[in-house]
């Protein structure tokens, strides 16, 4: 007969436990993503008529779209960066292995779509000041995953946490939302 050990046989929750906070983690990010998506390219209304028909670009940093009444927005920019900065987070816990750069580069690249296809269809200014804001916020959200990795010492801690925050923070924009479709009818 043969022996049987039953160490193996246990499954392994610390894998578990991992292997759920990422699926969350990728969970939670999709559905930011579906935010920005909303938010960025949609400009937060219910009907394609709604959205504006504006094809404008401007290289030029800080001028162009951001000057009003010979004044620099900084409401846009500071909006911009703030909501990349969860774009830094989740890729900093998906990815905490990869280089700064390697992890900046997927927010570059997401912002610049998001200013390409703006112009392309026309529902917005292509603004080089909203990419460097956007790609900012996600910089910011990568210097914030790391200090609390240093604070909290492990990478299971910090996702738990850092997920947990989101978890809270998609819900209410879930809720917010779904108010204010029910508001609008």
């Amino acid at each position: 007969m043969r022996k049987v050990n039953r160490e193996n046989t246990r499954p392994n929750y610390s894998n578990k436990i991992i292997r759920n906070e990422i699926i969350l983690t990728k969970s939670l990010l999709v559905v930011y993503l579906l935010a920005l998506i909303w938010i960025i390219l949609f400009k937060m209304v219910f009907s394609l008529q709604e959205l504006p028909h504006i094809r404008e670009i401007n290289l030029i940093p800080f001028a162009g779209s951001v000057i009003i009444n010979n004044q620099i927005d900084f409401d846009e920019i500071i909006n911009n960066i703030l909501i990349f900065i969860p774009f830094g987070v989740y890729v900093s816990m998906l990815k905490p292995d990869w280089a700064f750069l390697k992890k900046v580069a997927p927010i570059s690249i997401v912002s610049l779509l998001f200013e390409v296809l703006q112009f392309i269809f026309a529902i917005g200014a292509t603004d080089i000041t909203d990419f460097i804001g956007n790609t900012l916020g996600g910089i910011i959200g990568i210097g914030l995953y790391l200090v609390f990795h240093k604070l909290f010492k492990t990478k299971v801690n910090i996702n738990k946490i850092f997920n947990r925050m989101a978890t809270i923070g998609t819900f209410s924009f879930i809720v917010l939302m779904g108010l204010l479709i029910f508001a609008n009818k």
